[in-house]
């Protein structure tokens, strides 16, 4: 038992070293000290770029030192910024001069018994219990401290293995919560499946032309299913005019719902929910767990739904659009036609740039 808890404590002093030596290397700190005001700002898209760079280096740099792939890390951020109240008048969640956005509470960190909730020192630390660990080799055990934060989520995850399975297990044990093991492993997955950070594109849900029309119809009400307002916008089209993707997104449902009828649900790296209704058919291609790209073809117009399954007819043809954004422990519905029309707008912008 003695020779085991040497080699165990020797293999947690290399770990530690090995990230140190990589995380805090000079180039490191400086790349982080000129990033730290274009996070807090967000002013332009060269410095959200940078920005974008710098965090995937730190992932990979703690992937390198740890051995747990760069998007989970990526993922468990992400997730982190998405569900992180924003202050007024911020485009940024409350995350100070850092690169990431993980915040982990301070009964967690320091330990739920510890009497100093501010305790930065691993040692006792550790003898309370708490998560937070020393991965900079500064001899602190920051929560402000990128380095330190992703060694110690390293660490946690760690403890339960380097599968595909355990990831998730080792993020239900961190939140408690099955719709958040859900969300970052999807998001892991799509980090992975494209291999970069910047998943921002859009599209138009239809075709652009003139042979569909819309407007907003955000909270009226419903003549079928009870007292309920419309989570969305109806966009009126010919039957069988193909419905497209509007996001980098995956799968997350598909399948009949008495009120959307034949309805697809894809959620994107914005933790937003993207839910298309009343179709008439779906891409034989596209199945729960794939990963789709703005444009991409997921369906057709039609008019299903209002009752059991297959019933169709009972309204004019429409793709019925909403968007739903989670917050970790909620999800609310907010008005699409906002961005529809931006999207649409791009489109017609960019066909208009390729002609000339």
């Amino acid at each position: 038992m003695l020779v085991l808890s040497k080699r165990k404590a020797k293999w947690r002093a290399l770990l530690c070293l090995s990230a140190a030596v990589m995380l805090c290397s000079p180039v490191r700190q400086a790349a982080a000290a000129a990033i730290a005001p274009a996070v807090q700002s967000g002013s332009s898209s060269a410095a959200k770029d940078d920005v974008a760079a710098a965090r995937k280096e730190l992932y990979e740099q703690m992937s390198a030192a740890t051995g747990i792939p760069w998007f989970r890390f990526a993922a468990i951020d992400q997730y982190e910024r998405t569900i992180a109240k924003k202050k007024s008048g911020t485009a940024e969640a409350p995350v100070k001069s850092r690169l990431t956005g993980i915040q982990i509470p301070a009964p967690v960190w320091a330990g739920p018994l510890n009497p100093d909730q501010a305790d930065m020192s691993p040692d006792s630390i550790r003898f309370f219990g708490g998560m937070g660990h020393d991965g900079s080799g500064d001899g602190l055990a920051d929560p402000d401290n990128d380095a330190d934060l992703l060694y110690s989520m390293a660490r946690h995850l760690l403890k339960y293995g380097n599968s595909a399975s355990d990831f998730s297990i080792a993020i239900w044990e961190y939140y408690h919560n099955g719709r958040a093991a859900q969300r970052v492993g999807q998001f892991a997955k799509l980090y992975e499946h494209f291999g970069r950070l910047d998943l921002a594109g859009s599209a138009f849900p239809l075709p652009i032309g003139n042979s569909y029309a819309y407007r907003s119809t955000w909270g009226t009400g419903r003549s079928w299913g009870g007292a309920r307002i419309h989570e969305g916008t109806d966009l009126f089209a010919p039957h069988g005019m193909p419905v497209r993707s509007t996001c980098f997104g995956i799968v997350e449902t598909k399948g009949w719902n008495r009120y959307g009828g034949w309805r697809i649900g894809i959620r994107d790296i914005e933790n937003r929910y993207h839910y298309y209704a009343h179709l008439s058919g779906y891409d034989k291609s596209i199945g729960r767990g794939d990963i789709v790209t703005p444009g991409q073809q997921i369906g057709w117009v039609g008019s299903s739904g209002y009752g059991s399954p297959g019933t169709q007819g009972k309204f004019p043809p429409h793709l019925h659009y909403g968007i739903y954004r989670d917050r970790g422990i909620t999800e609310w519905a907010f008005d699409p036609y906002p961005l529809l029309k931006q999207w649409e707008n791009q489109e017609y912008r960019a066909r208009k740039n390729k002609k000339k």
